[in-house]
């Protein structure tokens, strides 16, 4: 499996004229990742920077919502499933609270909840970077350690990331 690890920073869209964002026009509270070349629309992504895109994209999208992500980020592509490992998720204050309580498996409960009405999203981000339609999307959250994983299931391999797949005989 090939992999890229991406330390807490996000990726901005770039505008619709195609041109992409530097880190000096990135709105303010927001990164520009740097990775090689700028990501721009309709130049497809593959290799490091296809893993790239899709770990920042995740991250986002975690930012968006909770105001913080995990402190790494880690996409690993094989053949037709995408998998990206996150540590250090950055449980919030409230979160917290809930754990020290002795409950953990409320917030691991909320942030599954969070998955399945933020999936779509999800998907169409996985669709966009890869131009593959996104068959299944799974979510599982871990406190200690603090690993989530996302997984998604494309309809298609993806180029460049092989598997052997074995077939028993009839």
């Amino acid at each position: 499996m090939a992999d890229v690890e991406v330390e807490h920073k996000a990726i901005n869209e770039p505008p619709t004229g195609g041109q992409p964002l530097t880190g000096a026009e990135a709105p303010a509270g927001r990164e520009a990742l740097v990775v090689g070349e700028p990501l721009v629309i309709g130049e497809p992504l593959a290799g490091g920077k296809l893993l790239s895109a899709i770990s920042t994209s995740i991250v986002r999208i975690l930012r968006e919502h909770y105001g913080r992500g995990p402190m790494k980020a880690k996409t690993y592509v094989l053949d037709d499933i995408i998998v990206v490992v996150m540590r250090g998720s950055g449980f919030t204050p409230l979160e917290k609270t809930i754990m020290d309580s002795g409950q953990p498996d409320r917030v691991i409960a909320m942030r599954e909840d969070f998955q399945r009405v933020r999936a779509a999203r999800y998907k169409e981000t996985i669709q966009r970077l890869t131009g593959r339609g996104v068959l299944a999307f799974l979510s599982q959250a871990h406190v200690e350690p603090d690993i989530t994983m996302e997984i998604f299931f494309v309809d298609g391999p993806l180029q460049g990331f092989g598997a052997i797949e074995v077939i028993e005989p009839e």
